[in-house]
């Protein structure tokens, strides 16, 4: 404090040296002088847009003017600003200015507009307001011998001026705002007399406690000034804090280790509603009306020596008896009122300052409430010991105090409760040291938070305390058609009221009906009535306050438009993290497991999961489940039983629905019994008509296994086989989330299923090692699942088929006559060699379709003659 003192000495110094080379170098000289004054005597950088001299506006005065005034803190405060001013105005004779330097200087008014003065203490404890240069431990001041200058100040002012002190070791933020100060007095004699009005708004926080908000004071003093032995006497004072009145007497001297005070206070009136005033105006609207009895009153002693190391002995009580208080325009009212409180220290060491509230109590309606509290160790490590003991309407409160609460309050609360514990126990949660005993219980309380969508309604909370555990017994509640049942177990319930603790514990949470949209963001075609808190935009949250275990059993769980039944599991919630283990439930006729995360932790929420399916109903789960439907869209046309296992993950959407577009995995699924529909698919109906030898809905696709993966919106199936009767058929492909297709499906078809003409080709060749011949028959599918495209290769198959049967004949046919091949080939083309033109003879207006068989047959059959014919010729040559 005492730098402080000899800061702003150093600053009026500066604004003195302004004075004094006004009538030597006046205004063209004036800046120099100050720069030069600045560098000799301050550790930081001085700056002013102009300084200004008046003779005429002020006559027969003269005014200096100083505009913009900063200065700017060094290492290791660079960059921020100590004291700034708007302008700073000095008024003396003008024949002040003609006097020499040795002369005392009058001056008559002092004015500051918009006056900024920051103190900071960071935590290593340096401070920024020690610049002031000095040498060999000594201040060093200028030349100029201050005691040359007297001020015979008349008037002096501060305009919306304000001043703030932040000790970030300590965790101490004091702010003064909108000040507006003025006094008038002589200050050159060695006594003078101050008279001087001030009001000002003080917000006070000491380890994120805030102790004023906002506060308003005022204060009229008039104090006798002892400016020789730097005392200063309150002689009639009257202040107030909001609209509590105070009068205060004693004095304040400054002394070489700090400042000596001795000040006694107290409220005149004694009325109740003096308490009532002590509270910001935000949280107590006009009192002017309120009606009040009983007394208030507010009396203490502050007297010992400030210093580095030491306080005053403080001796602060406040007392009200059998007090109460109603508002005009509210229906209750807060009676039998009793208050015994104090604020004390017998030491003057900061760490014996204590708190007793010896007595809390009052009545609203027919509910009493009693408390006391015992506080010790303020500014270290705070202990507190505690005893609550009453009912209390919740929804009272707002009847008989105009408070403004962001949701109405309702409930019954009941309590009986001691709890003693230190903050640093709370803070790391070292539940030895946490002594709670009693209960706590809740009825019929209606709960919203930001961290969840609709309002909890609590029909019964039930608790009781003991050291080191606080015991869920009962937890009745209601959101929406969901109802929740739980018990548990809490560690730390104070660290999460009375700090930013999360809350840890472990509970077994059972449910009848529990509906997931009941916990989401509706759309926005919702109700504006709605109750939610959260934005239309945003989806459902894990509460970042959730540090525990839950085991879970629900009888019915509605997602979406899936019924889930029976649905028990075990979920780890911490950091808006759920972990699930062990999750299973009855769906689709089957069993479904799950386990894995889900993530709310970034805007959109992400999951890593596995399920596992077991006798999934396939038709019902591929229409209903949106995921399957989208790996796999044509199972749906599938009777039967499903086993199955699927990875992945990815975003959800606000609905908290897999996000299609971003997953990523693998699946394996296993079909049990089945049956397929192929009316309801437009694939196998393309396929049964380019295939008219298979009847699709006779496949077998018992204990058929299937691989498939998925990435960037692609699903890629493994090659699998199915068999229709002896044909076996490969099917492989990809298809993307918007149903487009690239498949194949490679059938290895028998000769047989290839037509009459195949088969009376067979017959002649009359060869068992025939009838094992298979040609592979590609159909490709494209286009999409509601509109496929499918192109098959059969009839060149069959043309190859043909050309494979002659060719196992070869041999047999080169040492038989061509009479015997004559029979063959007549045999084989189904005419006649009685007859030959009815069977070469044509309509010359119709154009007869050509037989890949036959055409085969005359193509290979035609060579083999060829080459008979040229043997021959060459026999004969």
């Amino acid at each position: 404090m005492k730098k402080v003192f000899k800061v702003i000495g150093i600053i009026l110094l500066i604004f003195i040296v302004l004075l004094i080379s006004v009538p030597f170098f006046l205004e063209s000289k004036i800046d120099a002088i100050v720069q030069n004054y600045a560098d000799e005597n301050l550790n930081a950088e001085l700056s002013f847009d102009d300084i200004s001299l008046s003779l005429i506006s002020s006559f027969p005065k003269a005014e200096v003017s100083i505009q913009n005034l900063k200065i700017n803190t060094l290492v290791p405060f660079e960059d921020e600003i100590l004291a700034s001013a708007k302008s700073i105005s000095f008024e003396m004779p003008v024949g002040e200015l003609l006097k020499g330097s040795e002369e005392p200087l009058t001056i008559n008014e002092i004015i500051a507009d918009e006056l900024l003065l920051t103190l900071k203490t960071n935590e290593a404890g340096n401070v920024n307001y020690d610049i002031v240069k000095s040498k060999d431990g000594e201040i060093k001041i200028s030349s100029t011998n201050s005691n040359a200058f007297s001020f015979d100040i008349e008037h002096y002012e501060l305009n919306n001026s304000a001043f703030t002190y932040i000790d970030q070791g300590a965790n101490t933020n004091l702010y003064v705002t909108e000040v507006n100060h003025k006094g008038n007095g002589i200050f050159s004699g060695g006594l003078s007399e101050l008279d001087t009005n001030t009001e000002a708004r003080i917000s006070l926080s000491v380890d994120s406690t805030e102790y004023l908000s906002n506060n308003s004071i005022k204060l009229d003093a008039l104090i006798d000034l002892d400016l020789e032995q730097n005392k200063y006497t309150f002689k009639e004072n009257k202040g107030f804090i909001n609209a509590l009145p105070l009068e205060f007497q004693g004095f304040v001297q400054l002394v070489e280790k700090g400042q000596d005070i001795d000040i006694s206070f107290k409220n005149p009136e004694a009325s109740f509603k003096d308490f009532l005033a002590v509270i910001p105006k935000n949280y107590t609207k006009d009192i002017a009306n309120v009606e009040t009895t009983g007394d208030f009153t507010v009396n203490g002693i502050i007297k010992g020596l400030v210093s580095d190391e030491t306080i005053p002995h403080l001796d602060i009580n406040i007392n009200s008896n059998n007090a109460s208080f109603k508002y005009p325009e509210l229906p209750k009212k807060v009676e039998n009122i009793i208050i015994d409180a104090s604020v004390k220290n017998n030491t003057g060491n900061v760490d014996d300052t204590f708190v007793d509230i010896n007595t809390l109590n009052f009545k609203i309606d027919e509910d009493v409430f009693k408390s006391e509290a015992h506080i010790k160790n303020l500014t270290k490590n705070m202990l507190v010991n505690a005893n609550l003991d009453g009912v209390l309407n919740l929804a009272n409160i707002t009847k008989a105090y105009p408070v403004e609460l962001d949701n109405q309050l309702s409930g019954i609360l009941k309590g009986k409760l001691n709890t003693s514990f230190d903050m640093n126990a709370i803070e790391t949660n070292a539940y030895q040291r946490i002594k709670n005993n009693g209960t706590i219980s809740v009825e019929n309380f209606i709960f919203s938070s930001e961290d969840i969508v609709n309002p909890i309604q609590i029909n019964t909370a039930d608790l009781s305390l003991k050291p080191g555990m606080v015991t869920l017994n009962k937890f009745e509640a209601q959101t929406g058609k969901s109802d929740l049942y739980a018990t548990g177990v809490i560690n730390n319930l104070l660290g999460f009221l009375l700090s930013d603790k999360k809350l840890q514990g472990d509970f077994k949470v059972t449910s009848d009906n529990f509906v997931v949209s009941d916990f989401m963001v509706e759309n926005e075609a919702a109700s504006e009535t709605s109750n939610k808190t959260t934005s239309d935009s945003e989806s459902l949250k894990i509460p970042n306050f959730l540090d525990c275990v839950i085991h879970a059993n629900a009888q019915n769980v509605v997602y979406d438009n899936l019924n889930l039944k029976k649905v028990s599991g075990k979920l780890r919630i911490k950091d808006q993290n759920a972990s699930l283990s062990n999750m299973t439930t009855d769906l689709f006729d089957g069993k479904l497991g799950i386990s894995g995360n889900v993530s709310t932790k970034d805007k959109k929420p992400k999951f890593d999961m596995e399920l596992a399916m077991q006798q999934f109903d396939i038709s019902q789960s591929f229409k209903e489940l949106e995921l399957l439907k989208a790996l796999a869209p044509i199972a749906k046309v599938v009777q039967g039983k499903l086993n199955s296992t699927v990875k992945l993950n990815g975003l959800l959407d606000e609905n908290f629905s897999p996000d299609l577009s971003t997953i990523s995995g693998n699946a394996l699924a296993e079909l049990l019994t089945t049956k397929l529909s192929t009316s309801q698919s437009k694939i196998l109906e393309g396929l049964g008509s380019k295939f008219d030898f298979i009847d699709f809905q006779d496949l077998d696709l018992k204990d058929l296994k299937t691989k498939l993966s998925f990435d960037n919106g692609q699903v890629s199936v493994k090659p699998f086989t199915i068999n229709y009767k002896d044909i076996p058929i490969e099917i492989s492909g990809t298809h993307s989330l918007s149903n487009t297709m690239n498949y194949s499906a490679i059938l290895q078809v028998p000769a047989k299923y290839l037509g009459n003409d195949v088969n009376n080709l067979i017959e002649k060749i009359n060869d068992t090692e025939v009838n094992k011949i298979t040609i592979p028959v590609t159909a490709n599918i494209g286009g999409t699942f509601t509109k496929p495209n499918i192109t098959t290769d059969l009839s060149s198959g069959v043309a190859n088929l043909t050309k494979q049967l002659i060719e196992i004949q070869k041999q047999k046919l080169i040492d038989k006559g061509s009479d015997k091949v004559n029979d063959l080939l007549g045999g084989i083309l189904g005419g006649t060699t009685t007859n030959p033109k009815d069977s070469t003879q044509l309509d010359s207006s119709t154009t007869k379709p050509k037989d890949p068989v036959k055409d085969g047959v005359k193509s290979i059959l035609g060579g083999l003659l060829n080459k008979k014919k040229k043997a021959k010729d060459s026999t004969d040559n």
